[in-house]
Parts: C-alpha cells; structure tokens; sequence
C-alpha cells in the first residue's frame, strides 16, 4: 500500500479529530482536524501533478517543525514522489548537496527557512519549483497556500506503488564523508508504524502525542504511528527545546506520548521546576539516538515515572531494531542489568552478532551488531559500493559492537564507525575534518566525540598547525561555523604537535579518543 494512505485512512474514519495543535506566528494557539489536513495533502498531490512530477521523483522538504511539513510529506507520497526531508539547521552549502545527491524536482522551504535556499538557489539544477511555506515567496516560486487553493476540493486518488518503492530518502553517513540517502520504502514506513504500535507505544485514537523533536528525524517515524491510530498531534515549538514550554505545555494539553533524545530528558529532570509540575499524564516516552547515562535514567524514571521505552536503531533501520519495554525500566527488578541493555528484538526483527568473517557468535560473545527485518532499508541511494558492504545476505551490518545475552538482550559495548552523536544529532567527524583541513593553518586533524553531561558527547578537535602559521581556537571554530551547521562545530579545539599513528601510518583515533573515555563504563546506549 502506499503509506499515505495511514492518513487517508484516519481522515476519513476521524475526520473531526484534531490532527496538529500548533502556535502560529502570532503566537496564538491553533489547530487542524485530520479531514482538513487530508484534503490539504490531496490538494498538494494534486499540485504535483499537474507540475509534471513523475512516480519516484524525489521532492526535497526544508522545514521547521509544522503542520504543513507532514502535508507535504503525505501529499508528495500520495502523488507517487519520494521525500527527501532537510535538516532544518543545515547551511545553503549542505542544502546544495542533499539537494543535487537527491535529484529533487522540487523543494519546500518554510518562510524562516527561504533566505538560506536564496543563497543556492542558482546552483540547485536539478531543482525546478522551490514552494515556500508562509510569507511572500519571490516572483520565480510558488507559494504552498497558493497551489493549495488552486487544486483544493477534489480528492486525490493515492497512485498505487508498490511496497517496495522509494517513499524516504533518509539521509546519513559514514566514515567516507558525505552523507548517503537510506532508501525507504513504502513497506518500511508502514511497518515501522505497525511496529511502534505493536511493541512501543499502546496508543488509542483518543491519545495526545507530542513532537519536541525535529520531524526530519525520530520524531517525524512516530507521527506516521500518531496517524495511522488519529491521535492528535501537538508540536511543541518549530525548532530548538524549550524546558519551560514543554513543562507547561504536557499537563495543559494531557500529553500522553512522545519522543525524546536524551538531552532533553536530562534538560527536564535537571529543571528546577520539574517537581512543581503535573506530568502524571505521560504514559510513553519513548528515546533513544543517543548514549544515556544510568545515574540520570534512574533520576528520571524517580522524577517522571515508569514511562520510559528505550530504543536502538538506526537511519538504515529507523527506530526499528531493539526495545527495552516501558515495564522493564525496573530499579529493583529481578533482571537490574537489563537496565543497562538496548532491550530485546522488536517484533519482526531478528538481532545476531558476527565475528569478522560474519560468523554468527555465541551468547555472551562479542562482535558485530547485525539487524534484519522489513524495517531494514533497499539500499543506498545511487550508491552500489556502500550497499553491498552494509547489506550482506539480507543482514543490515550496523558498525556497532555489542553482544547478547542468553535471552536476547543486547548490549552495546562500542562503535567501529567514527560517528559521533549529540544531543541526538548524527555527527560525522570526516565531514568535519574535510572542513578544518581546507583552513590554510591546519595541516593536520583529529575529530572526534568527549563525554558531556548534557549532551551525551560533545565534538571537540585536536589539531596540527602547519609550519609558522597561527590560528586561534575560536577562529577555527568559527570558520567550521561558515561552512557547517552550528550542531556541527567543534566545541573545543585543542592544539597538539602531533597525532599518533598506527604501525601503517594511519591516524590512530582510538588512542586520541582514550583518555577522555576512561572510567566512561556506565552509560546506558
């Protein structure tokens, strides 16, 4: 089926339920059930169409947190499209990437977005209609409310795709630099939904989830569940956390659901307010996409309860792979430990470990974490050599060491790969290094990711001045910064007069990471 039709289906079951609660820019509370919303998407589909978009083609979307970002979603998808959704944070130069890699035909961007696409915008040639959301788009783009209004009152018939075509064009990355388009199917989407319903998230039409997290990521795979069963959705601001807003806003809108990395559960049990307010409402918390510490997991569940449901993913297999159950969030269970794992195989998931010749281990052993079921991506996008060396006789290989018990709990224990996350945020050393090195006084550099309190791991650099140049800190953060999205700056750069080597001469990271790392044996991933 095509995936669009969870909100077809929800609209016309519950076409008077509310679908978004949202702040508009007066900063007045509003809201949009789930028939206007469908009828909104149709009309997008519609709009699509009649600018020639092909079934497969990619539209781009650029877009703070808002209602209109899940309308162009389902729209894009109804007319046949695939979405490629951006990073809200991202610089014109990684607009221009993600942009050109996808071949997008077309790109929304949000009014708060617009200047950043103005800057690129004679570079995107792939791109032939930028529609921008809100405000007064330039004479040569489309306005989104405009095509609406054009197309709007005739339901449009979702194209019947296959379950194994291209819907979400996730993009990630790895040790090689440049980020890679996970291709998503339409069969992954639905079942990644069925899955959140089935094992994470008991909801009911009558539920009130909340989006406090971006929409191009974890957030966004859990409104497709929030959809499919018609709860009503509240985003609580379009980008960014706001502590006291989200204290304010779960006990005035009964929020029962919702998901959050781990830096925004330790900013709301660090709050000085948080034990004044009700959030006796919460049933389901689900977060993950980040390491957890265990002393601040037990604060949490003390301060907010027993709500917590712990997941292990990734973009090629999203929040699809493990769960530790809100019930097994136990301090004085039977099983404590489990406390300290990723949980069990979700359901329709198989989990094994292999050695370096993908030998599957014993219990207890450890290698490489391997995930296989209908969560698990096609592949790469236009990217064969990739695909083959991650898919491997239908087994998705993740990078991540681990093992698993006698009952199929997984732990963690490391990463092969260089990534580094933060805040729930994926960052890729190499990109960042590829940057730092064009400066003329680093001749060499070392990126890589520190424990941090708040926010899991903090990215912090050494570098190698070449010979009588001079730089400061700042300066090479800053320059990062002209180049980078702001998550993706060093917080700290640390001046060094070498960097170790392995015996082959390359750069050792894991000898450079060490000593920050140390005693780092209590985290929960």
């Amino acid at each position: 089926m095509n995936a669009a039709e969870m909100l077809t289906t929800t609209a016309t079951s519950y076409p008077e339920r509310v679908a978004w609660i949202w702040d508009g820019p007066d900063g007045e509370s509003r809201a949009r059930t789930y028939g206007e919303t469908n009828r909104r998407a149709d009309a997008f589909a519609a709009a699509l169409a009649g600018l020639g978009l092909r079934r497969g083609d990619r539209v781009a979307l650029f877009l703070q947190n808002r209602p209109e970002a899940m309308e162009a979603f389902f729209g894009t998808l109804k007319a046949g499209g695939a979405v490629a959704p951006l990073n809200p944070r991202f610089t014109a130069d990684e607009v221009e990437y993600h942009a050109a890699d996808s071949g997008a035909r077309v790109l929304v961007v949000g009014e708060e977005l617009a200047d950043v696409v103005a800057k690129v915008r004679d570079r995107l040639t792939t791109v032939e209609w930028v529609i921008q959301v809100e405000g007064t788009p330039p004479d040569d783009w489309l306005g989104f409310d405009e095509i609406l209004g054009r197309h709007a009152g005739g339901r449009f018939e979702s194209v019947d795709v296959d379950d194994g075509e291209l819907a979400w064009l996730a993009y990630t990355s790895g040790t090689t630099g440049r980020a890679k388009g996970a291709m998503l199917t339409h069969g992954v989407l639905v079942f990644e939904a069925l899955c959140t319903l089935a094992d994470a998230m008991r909801l009911e039409v009558e539920h009130v989830a909340m989006h406090a997290a971006s929409l191009t990521h974890g957030s966004g795979y859990n409104a497709l569940a929030y959809t499919m069963k018609g709860c009503t959705q509240v985003i609580l601001q379009p980008s960014g956390f706001d502590v006291d807003r989200f204290l304010d806003w779960v006990p005035k809108y009964k929020v029962n659901a919702l998901f959050m990395v781990p830096t925004m559960i330790k900013m709301v049990i660090d709050h000085p307010r948080v034990r004044e307010v009700d959030l006796s409402s919460l049933e389901w918390v689900m977060y993950g996409g980040a390491p957890m510490y265990l002393e601040d997991l037990k604060k949490a569940l003390e301060i907010m309860g027993p709500v917590f449901v712990q997941i292990f993913g990734q973009t090629e297999s999203p929040m699809t792979g493990t769960i530790l159950r809100r019930e097994e969030h136990e301090l004085d269970g039977p099983h404590p430990e489990r406390l300290g794992s990723c949980g069990r195989p979700r359901s329709g998931i198989q989990i094994r470990i292999v050695d370096e010749d993908d030998r599957p281990v014993p219990a207890g052993e450890t290698g490489e974490i391997c995930i296989r079921g209908a969560s698990v991506m096609q592949g790469y996008w236009q990217r064969p050599e990739a695909t083959a060396e991650t898919l491997r006789d239908g087994w998705l290989h993740t990078g991540d060491i681990g093992k698993v018990d006698d009952f199929g709990y997984l732990y963690i224990l490391d990463r092969t790969r260089d990534l580094v996350i933060s805040g729930g945020l994926n960052i890729y050393p190499r990109e960042v290094e590829e940057v730092l090195l064009t400066h003329p006084a680093v001749s060499e550099v070392c990126v890589f990711g520190v424990p941090d309190d708040k926010w899991g791991e903090a990215l912090t650099a050494h570098a190698v001045l070449a010979r009588g140049a001079g730089v400061t800190a700042a300066e090479l953060i800053a320059f990062a910064g002209e180049h980078l999205a702001g998550y993706k700056k060093p917080k700290t750069v640390e001046f060094v007069t070498e960097l170790p080597k392995t015996t082959y001469g390359k750069l050792d990271k894991k000898a450079v990471r060490a000593p920050y790392w140390a005693g780092q044996d209590r985290m929960v991933r």
